[in-house]
């Protein structure tokens, strides 16, 4: 990052933890209602947190990435996940539908504008909503870049990290015959929206597993074995405290949860992705970069990503060099890795920074 003299009180250590002051649920639509909460300073600079997957959640380690006493955190549960209901519900569930659910709940706090954070998923969905609300959007920190291309998709689902972990892509691809192996999102969609629930079970534990093993630079053996979890792949309770940092270790950053709530990961992730992304075209993100080069953005990212490998972040880069690219040498996938954790928080801290700077004397 800039020198240390520029920017004399970034932090690169998470914040303790904290209880928000604040939870509530906002009805978006006739159908779906989102959970939301409101940690740290009630009066100050707005933050919002978008999580991953699709079809993951907030957890309660995700405030830790801001200074309490500088930012209004806000974390909110997507369409279907988390706390919000009707869990895993596909109806009405698209990158459209959130970007709306957005400017409702930022219009329902009454906030003129606020800092987007997102990693993975979340990273496109900032993207996406930041291209769709330039006006709204006063910074941006991404991690994971996944712009939801068909290259990304196939690199992940199709076979490309299959080099590096043949391991664990074997029974990811034998759960597949050899005649529907021509596209394995499609064959998974099948399976995960069949009427037998052992089918269906089957398939989520397939593709959990697949995404937990390839996770971190070095593999989380406790988060791994959650991927012959029936329950867990397929529908999740709540889980205590130290069970909900373990979730978290998830690809796609997961969720505190609520014992009334149900959720399906894989269903979501591959409602998404089946549909990819629900964007007019291939590139679109990047073919809108222009909307949102004025926007002071940090782009973290893992040398070592085989999720949302580098090649992602480096195009972003190329289409957005304003944009503050941290590539962190001994990294994966995961947030929770310390090197990402590191960048994050220093991330934050240098926009905490910039907009004290620019705040009104």
């Amino acid at each position: 990052m800039e020198p240390k003299e520029l920017f004399p009180e970034i932090s690169r250590r998470l914040y303790p933890d904290i209880e928000p002051y604040s939870t509530c649920f906002l009805k978006v639509s006739d159908i779906h209602t989102i959970y939301y909460e409101q940690s740290g300073n009630p009066d100050g600079y707005p933050v919002v947190f978008l999580h991953g997957g699709p079809g993951g959640g907030t957890s309660p380690s995700n405030r830790k990435f801001f200074d309490p006493n500088f930012y209004r955190i806000i974390l909110f549960d997507q369409r279907g996940a988390g706390r919000s209901t009707p869990h895993a519900f596909l109806e009405e569930n698209t990158t459209w539908d959130l970007i709306e659910d957005i400017e409702k709940l930022r219009d329902h706090l009454k906030i003129p504008e606020w800092l987007v954070f997102g990693g993975s998923w979340g990273s496109t969905l900032a993207l996406a909503y930041s291209e769709s609300h330039p006006d709204k959007v006063t910074g941006m920190v991404l991690r994971g870049i996944f712009l939801l291309r068909k290259k990304e998709i196939d690199w992940f689902y199709e076979g490309g990290a299959a080099a590096i972990f043949p391991d664990a892509w074997e029974p990811f691809r034998d759960l597949i015959p050899e005649s529907e192996r021509g596209c394995f999102v499609d064959a998974y969609h099948k399976r995960l929206n069949s009427n037998d629930k052992e089918t269906q079970y089957a398939a989520a534990r397939a593709w959990t597993k697949w995404e937990m093993m390839t996770a971190h630079l070095l593999p989380n053996e406790v988060s791994i074995k959650r991927g012959d979890d029936d329950e867990f792949c397929l529908v999740s309770a709540v889980a205590p405290e130290y069970m909900t940092d373990l979730l978290n270790t998830y690809l796609y950053g997961l969720r505190s949860e609520d014992a009334s709530v149900k959720t399906a990961f894989a269903r979501i992730e591959n409602h998404y992705f089946v549909n990819k992304g629900f964007f007019p075209s291939d590139s679109y993100l990047l073919d809108n970069i222009e909307k949102i080069k004025h926007i002071k953005t940090v782009i973290v990212q893992g040398r070592y990503d085989v999720c949302c490998p580098l090649m992602s972040a480096w195009d972003l880069h190329k289409a957005w060099p304003e944009a503050d690219l941290r590539v962190v040498p001994d990294a994966g996938h995961s947030a929770n890795e310390p090197g990402i954790s590191q960048e994050l928080v220093a991330a934050t801290d240098k926009l905490k920074c910039i907009f004290k700077e620019n705040a009104p004397k």
